[in-house]
C-alpha cells in the first residue's frame, strides 16, 4: 500500500504539471496527500518541519542564482548582443545549423561551470532569436536547450564542475574526472543522437510548412533598427561568466577557506559562523553573473538605461516564478523520500544483480521520483553506496566507472515532468508541457539509454 501512495502522488503531480497547472500550488498537495494515506497525524509537522524548510531553504541557497541570472538574460537581450551573437553564429554555420549551434553554445557555458540554470536564462534569448531567423518551431527551442545544457556537459564529459559529477566524488573516493573514455563515449552518443533526433523534428516542421509561429508569449524584444553591437563584445559576458565563476571559486577558497568561516560583529549576539562546502559555487557564480550584467552595461548602456525598467521587472518575475516551482518541487522530493513507500522501492532496487545495472536503474528511478538529478543522486549513493563498492569489488569493477555510471543515471529520467528544472525551462521560454515536453522526453530517453550504452562498452572492452 505504501508503496503505491508514493506511486499515486508521483503520478498525480507529474499529470498536473503537463496539464499546466501550477506545481507552486500542487507539490504541497501531492506530497501531502501521500502524508495523510501514510500517517494523517504526520500532515502538519512533515509540512512545517519538512516540505517547508527543504523549500524555504532551498530558495535560501539559490534565488539570487535565479535573479541574477534572469537579468543577465534580459541584459543580454534588451543591449541587442543576443541578436549580434545570433548573427555571427548563423554566418558562421549556415541557418540550418542553428539547433547544433545552439546546443554546443549551451554546452560550452554548462562545461565552463556556469549553473545550468543561468546558462536556461542566458541562453534564451539567444536561441530564441536564432529559430526565428532561422524560421525554425519555437516549440523546439526547450528540447535543444535541455541536450546543450541538460545531459553530456552535465554529468558524462570529464571533468565538468556541475554537481551531478561532484558528488559521486565524495562517495568513490574518484575525481570529477573518473573514467574519462566512458564518459566522452556517453557524452558524444548523447551530443549525436540528440542533434539528429532534433534535426529530423526540423525537417518534419519544414515539411509541414511550420515556422517559427505567432502569439508566442515571454518573447525577447523586437528587433530594433540600431547599429548592431560587434560580436565579439556580444560574447565577452558569455565569456567572462565563465572565467570569473573559476576564478571566484579559488580566491573564495583561498580568502574564506574550505570548512567554516565566523564573522564576529557588534550587534550580533555570538559569531556568526557559516559552512563553507555549501556557499563556494553559489558565491562564486554569483560574483560571475554580477560581472557579466556590469559588462553588458559598460558596452551597452546607451541602449539599456531606457529599456532596464521596465525589462528587469519582467527578468524579477520570471526568476520569482522559476525559483518557486523548482522549491516546490524539492519539497515534494523531500516529503516523498521520508516515506515508507519509498523505503520499499530504495530497498526493492538492491535486487538487481549486476552491480553497475543495479547502480544505474536506482540512481535513476530516485532522481524521477524526487525529480531531482542531484536529490536523486545523493540519496542513492547515501543509501546504497557501500553497497555498490562491495559489490564492484566482487566483480573487479573500478569506482571510477561506478563514479561514472551513477553521475550519468542522474541525469536520466530525472527530467519527467514534475522536475523542477523542466518547469523552468518551459517556463522561460514561455511555452508549455503539451507544446514541448514531447521533444525534452525524447531527449531524456536518450540519455537514460547512453547510460546502459556505457556499461555494454565498459564490458566489452574493459576500457575506464
Amino acid at each position: 500500500m505504501s508503496f503505491l501512495v508514493c506511486l499515486a502522488a508521483l503520478a498525480f503531480l507529474m499529470f498536473v504539471a503537463y496539464r499546466g497547472y501550477s506545481v507552486i500550488l500542487f507539490a504541497p498537495l501531492a506530497a501531502l496527500l501521500a502524508v495523510l494515506l501514510t500517517d494523517p497525524s504526520a500532515v502538519a509537522p512533515i509540512f512545517s518541519g519538512l516540505f517547508m524548510d527543504k523549500m524555504v531553504g532551498f530558495v535560501k541557497n539559490y534565488f539570487p542564482v535565479f535573479l541574477l541570472g534572469a537579468v543577465f538574460g534580459k541584459v543580454i537581450e534588451l543591449s541587442g548582443f543576443s541578436k549580434s551573437i545570433v548573427s555571427a553564429v548563423i554566418g558562421l554555420v549556415g541557418r540550418k545549423r542553428a539547433i547544433i549551434a545552439t546546443v554546443l553554445v549551451c554546452g560550452l557555458l554548462t562545461y565552463g561551470g556556469v549553473s545550468l540554470f543561468v546558462v536556461v536564462f542566458a541562453m534564451y534569448p539567444v536561441a530564441c532569436e536564432m529559430f526565428k531567423q532561422s524560421d525554425i518551431p519555437k516549440r523546439l527551442i526547450p528540447g535543444t536547450l535541455a541536450l546543450g545544457a541538460l545531459t553530456f556537459t552535465m554529468d558524462s564529459l570529464p571533468g565538468t564542475p556541475q554537481i551531478q559529477n561532484i558528488i559521486p566524488t565524495v562517495h568513490f573516493k574518484t575525481t570529477v574526472y573518473a573514467a574519462p573514455w566512458l564518459g566522452t563515449i556517453g557524452g558524444l552518443f548523447i551530443f549525436i543522437a540528440g542533434t539528429a533526433y532534433l534535426e529530423w523534428r526540423r525537417r518534419q516542421a519544414i515539411a509541414a510548412n511550420e515556422g517559427y509561429g505567432t502569439g508566442h508569449s515571454n518573447e525577447p524584444e523586437p528587433k530594433s533598427q540600431e547599429r548592431p553591437v560587434n560580436p565579439w563584445i556580444a560574447i565577452l559576458p558569455l565569456v567572462a561568466v565563465s572565467v570569473f565563476n573559476y576564478l571566484f571559486t579559488e580566491l573564495i577558497k583561498a580568502h574564506y577557506g574550505k570548512e567554516s568561516y565566523d564573522v564576529a560583529l557588534p550587534g550580533l549576539a555570538k559569531p556568526l559562523s557559516i559552512d563553507m562546502s555549501p556557499v563556494i559555487a553559489i558565491w562564486a557564480v554569483e560574483g560571475a553573473l554580477l560581472v557579466g550584467i556590469l559588462l553588458v552595461f559598460v558596452f551597452g548602456f546607451n541602449t539599456l538605461r531606457t529599456k532596464f525598467a521596465e525589462g528587469s521587472k519582467a527578468a524579477i518575475a520570471g526568476a520569482l516564478l522559476a525559483s518557486m516551482n523548482t522549491a516546490s518541487e524539492y519539497g515534494f522530493g523531500a516529503v516523498i523520500a521520508a516515506l515508507p513507500g519509498f523505503v520499499v522501492i530504495r530497498d526493492a532496487l538492491k535486487a538487481i544483480p549486476n552491480p553497475l545495472v543495479n547502480e544505474a536503474v536506482t540512481v535513476t528511478t530516485l532522481a524521477g521520483i524526487t525529480g531531482s538529478a542531484s536529490g536523486g543522486l545523493s540519496i542513492a549513493l547515501a543509501a546504497m553506496a557501500n553497497d555498490f563498492i562491495a559489490a564492484a569489488h566482487t566483480a573487479g569493477i573500478s569506482p571510477e566507472v561506478l563514479h561514472r555510471v551513477a553521475s550519468m543515471a542522474s541525469g536520466g529520467m530525472d527530467t519527467l515532468p514534475h522536475n523542477g528544472a523542466v518547469i523552468t525551462l518551459l517556463a522561460v521560454c514561455g511555452l508549455t508541457h503539451k507544446q514541448s515536453y514531447k521533444d525534452i522526453f525524447a531527449i531524456t530517453c536518450l540519455k537514460t539509454l547512453a547510460v546502459f550504452l556505457v556499461i555494454a562498452v565498459f564490458y566489452l572492452t574493459g576500457i575506464v
